[in-house]
């Protein structure tokens, strides 16, 4: 089984940098990208200046507006926004041929229906082999080649097997694992609790607040796992805690940017205006907070997160809340 043709939908830096990664392995990348700007800017000129500026791109990465190309590759990369992944499936479903996997890079879940982007991509596209690629990885240091592990889930193995080859090679290392749950949920909570770490550097709480915040963060992704029924080795590894220490860890990272932003006083009004690209945490935290209500979880900061960016409470009051918690057992 050998995957020698990659198509990447998503022209933003994280599907940029995955063509590039893809060539670095000796593969044929093709990215689908919405902006004519992009694809001319990607072709023409070997860069992505909107959304990965100061990066020249491997002049065979090409990148196209027509999806029924990126569905005749040998297997499929999904970097679209995640509130957008279920409908741009769906227009990939006519083209896609049986058994073509689709490797889901979008970190997220759905507001609407509070599905996993697997559940949405097998809802839209139930021909295709449903694959995940998550964990610790800034677009702009994976263009640069620049070293970093991931997970690659796959329920098939020697399907994943053969997409870690196909996408692996020195500096982009993924490891496979059998657990699509465990691997997508370390990556949409982790995006909230970074606006939480955000807000803490913003508000100057100092590394001791940060260093709570995110071990009980942890917390959190953890008991939402369990309940949906991902491997706790598989929280605790790349795709979950690594990726919320790396998150957490840098304002590089755009939902801990913009917490940053809030806890200095902004509005989200104010930041989104300023931005071309998502900060996902603010879209999955509302699906986070019910889902955690459905199952019965106690999942405090992402309460307290969700409360924040939707305008029902002040950061300062979110952090009056949490502090004035009951105290308990850690365990």
């Amino acid at each position: 089984m050998s995957y020698q043709s990659i198509g990447i939908i998503g022209g933003g830096a994280w599907g940029t940098s995955l063509a590039q990664s893809a060539r670095r392995a000796g593969r044929d990348a093709l990215l689908w990208a919405y902006e004519p700007e992009t694809i001319t800017d990607i072709n023409e000129a070997h860069q992505n200046r909107t959304y990965l500026p100061g990066v020249t791109l491997d002049r065979a990465v090409r990148a196209t507006g027509k999806l029924t190309e990126i569905a005749a590759r040998d297997a499929v990369l999904m970097v679209a926004p995640a509130q957008h992944v279920r409908g741009i499936a769906a227009e990939l479903s006519a083209s896609l041929p049986e058994g073509r996997p689709v490797v889901i890079c979008a970190k997220g879940i759905e507001q609407k229906t509070h599905a996993l982007m697997s559940q949405a991509v097998a809802d839209a596209l139930p021909q295709a082999t449903v694959a995940v690629l998550s964990g610790p990885s800034f677009a702009a240091e994976v263009a640069r080649g620049l070293p970093a592990a991931v997970t690659l889930a796959c329920a098939d193995e020697e399907t994943g097997k053969a997409l870690v080859h196909a996408l692996g090679h020195t500096t982009f290392r993924p490891y496979w694992s059998s657990d699509l749950i465990g691997a997508q949920i370390g990556g949409a909570v982790k995006n909230v609790l970074a606006i939480a770490a955000g807000i803490v550097a913003g508000k100057q709480l100092g590394a001791s607040a940060h260093a709570a915040l995110t071990t009980r963060g942890f917390a959190e992704i953890v008991r939402l796992g369990t309940a949906l029924g991902a491997r706790a080795e598989t929280l605790s590894g790349l795709s979950g805690l690594g990726d919320l220490l790396l998150t957490c860890g840098s304002p590089q990272s755009r939902n801990m940017s913009l917490g940053k932003a809030l806890g200095e006083g902004r509005t989200l009004k104010e930041v989104l205006g300023a931005r071309k690209s998502v900060s996902e945490g603010v879209f999955t935290a509302s699906a986070v907070a019910e889902m955690a209500r459905e199952h019965d979880l106690e999942m405090p900061i992402c309460q307290a997160v969700h409360q924040v960016v939707s305008g029902e409470v002040s950061v300062d009051t979110a952090i009056q809340g949490l502090l004035s918690r009951p105290f308990r057992a850690e365990n």
